[in-house]
């Protein structure tokens, strides 16, 4: 199937002068400008010290990871653009949830939003987060992630992905992406050429695309095709494998057959561009990440991400021995200069697709004051409020718990585990708002001691809340109660048959699995502020628990809907 007869849609479509800018500025840059144009960076410390040596490589993107204090974060960000010949473009995981940003309105993650089950709710927490967004000079939001969350053993997936339903994720990522690009921030579709089927993490192995070509048509390629179509930006290639496809074209390929896309131009050019008609840009997943590190010598990966299809080179430990790379691989005929010359004039298009060859350097970022004035409006509040209370999802109350009374319930037990944050910048992990929720009606709140268990006469409830998102490198997504209780042993010892007991996550949505017996389970998805007072106000029944669940929370077994 190709794309040769039919109209493309043109994402990175530009006027004439925008148009002459780009030829102007590629056609001035020396090759080792044009070489650091292919990458993008990132930083986290948000000082000049860190940005310097970046800067020195003349690099094409930042990827921002912001700390805690918006004037340094500001104040890096400016420095940055000073000191670029070339409108650097600033890039980040904007993904809600615990990976907020601190100075920015928190909003629930992915599949948060999908519970909502409300596109017009989905439209909105997109334009809050692309106006906030722009408020803190990002102008490529890499997501939405468009995985479908096929198996739940999926540790990276989960509540990254808007569900298990195509339908629901055409629908919602086709929102997420119109909302985030009329607003003025890129869009990026991820992870190519899909993920979800396989319950490894590409972060730590080659992953697996394991559908037949057909079948991966009337999935992935329908979610793809249909949004590359009404005019997304850019797509993230992964490295995942897709090996039905590879031998389709090279029956022999052995090995090749479980290439990474990141170095497929199969995968790459012929079935993103030329199949599906991609003419936007195409960056790598993180060249971190095991699936790529795993595969093939560094020396020999940097130049082939980009002779293999990929325009922009995501991430590297070792800026200064990845950027010598590329220009070696340049010289030895591993990168062509033809891949180099496309690959920049494309950059360099979305650079002026966004508007940012005509903005005054100085007048890049607002003032200090006019950002602390655009961040966390009430009006953006509000509609975070909105989103984080309809997002909380009923999965069960077989024991007609609920609602929650102070009178019956008052002395509560809390087992918690605040999972972690992988992301730098990430929000603080606590259970404070939740349980000053229920303190502030009456419960009597203690913390678990693995010395002193509870029992039936000294305690009314016990609330067991679990906080840990998908997360790159997880491995394995299960219910530890190892580490809830305190060790092996007494991991063995449950209480629901003679304490009421209930389940509330504030991650991901499958634990039910591993603790068919919880009779009480909430799934709230994240751990933000609003979403655990949303959460306490819907256990004591004042506000009705709407969450539609994205995905199937009982894993097709039917021990843990009892």
């Amino acid at each position: 199937m190709t794309v040769s007869t039919q109209e493309v849609a043109e994402p990175l479509s530009i006027g004439v002068r925008a148009r002459d800018w780009v030829e102007r500025t590629r056609d001035a840059m020396s090759i080792e400008e044009m070489v650091g144009q292919l990458f993008i960076f990132s930083t986290s410390q948000d000082s000049r010290d860190e940005l310097e040596p970046l800067l020195a490589l003349k690099p094409g993107g930042i990827n921002r990871f912001p700390g805690r204090d918006l004037a340094a974060f500001r104040a890096a960000t400016v420095h940055a653009i000073e000191n670029s010949q070339v409108p650097p473009i600033f890039c980040g995981d904007i993904e809600g949830g615990t990976i907020s940003y601190p100075f920015a309105t928190a909003v629930p993650n992915i599949m948060g939003i999908a519970a909502c089950d409300d596109l017009a709710l989905t439209e909105a927490i997109a334009r809050l987060v692309a106006r906030e967004s722009r408020v803190l000079g990002y102008d490529w939001s890499f997501g939405p992630v468009v995985d479908v969350n096929a198996d739940f053993r999926s540790a990276i997936v989960g509540t990254r992905s808007f569900g298990s339903d195509p339908d629901q994720v055409l629908a919602q990522a086709s929102v997420y992406v119109r909302a985030l690009q009329e607003e003025g921030v890129a869009a990026c579709l991820k992870h190519w050429p899909g993920d979800g089927l396989d319950d490894r993490d590409q972060h730590l192995v080659t992953s697996v695309m394991p559908l037949s070509v057909d079948d991966w048509h009337r999935l992935f390629g329908r979610i793809y095709g249909s949004l590359i179509d009404e005019g997304v930006m850019t797509v993230m290639s992964a490295h995942i494998a897709f090996p039905a496809y590879i031998r389709a074209h090279m029956p022999d390929a052995g090995r090749e057959a479980f290439c990474p896309a990141t170095l497929s131009s199969l995968i790459n050019q012929r079935l993103l561009r030329d199949e599906l008609g991609f003419r936007g840009l195409i960056v790598s997943d993180a060249t971190g990440m095991g699936g790529l590190t795993g595969w093939m010598e560094r020396s020999e990966a940097v130049p082939g991400v980009i002779e293999n299809g990929c325009d922009m080179f995501l991430f590297s430990r070792m800026p200064e021995r990845d950027y010598g790379f590329m220009l070696a691989g340049l010289r030895k005929g591993l990168l062509s200069e033809a891949r180099l010359y496309e690959a920049v004039t494309r950059i360099l298009t979305l650079k002026a697709r966004l508007g940012l060859h005509d903005v005054d350097p100085a007048a890049r970022m607002m003032p200090l004051d006019a950002m602390r004035a655009a961040l966390q409006t009430p009006e953006h509040q509000a509609v975070a409020t909105t989103a984080a209370g309809q997002s909380v999802t009923l999965v069960k109350d077989t024991q007609a718990l609920l609602p929650l009374d102070p009178h019956l319930h008052r002395r509560v037990v809390v087992i918690a585990d605040k999972g972690y944050s992988f992301w730098d910048g990430a929000l603080e992990r606590s259970y404070a708002p939740f349980v000053q929720e229920l303190a502030q009606r009456g419960f009597d709140l203690r913390t678990f001691d693995p010395e002193q268990w509870p029992t039936a006469e000294d305690t009314d409830l016990v609330l067991y809340l679990v906080g840990q998102e998908a997360t790159p490198s997880a491995s394995r997504i299960f219910l530890d109660f190892a580490k809830l209780h305190g060790s092996h042993r007494k991991a063995m010892t449950q209480f629901s048959q003679e304490i009421p007991t209930a389940l509330i996550s504030f991650g991901q949505p499958y634990y039910l699995y591993d603790a068919p017996h919880m009779m009480t389970c909430i799934n709230a998805y994240s751990a933000i502020e609003p979403v655990q007072r949303e959460t306490a106000r819907r256990l004591l029944g004042e506000a009705p628990l709407v969450g539609v669940s994205p995905v199937d929370p009982f894993c097709g077994q039917e021990q843990l809907t009892w």
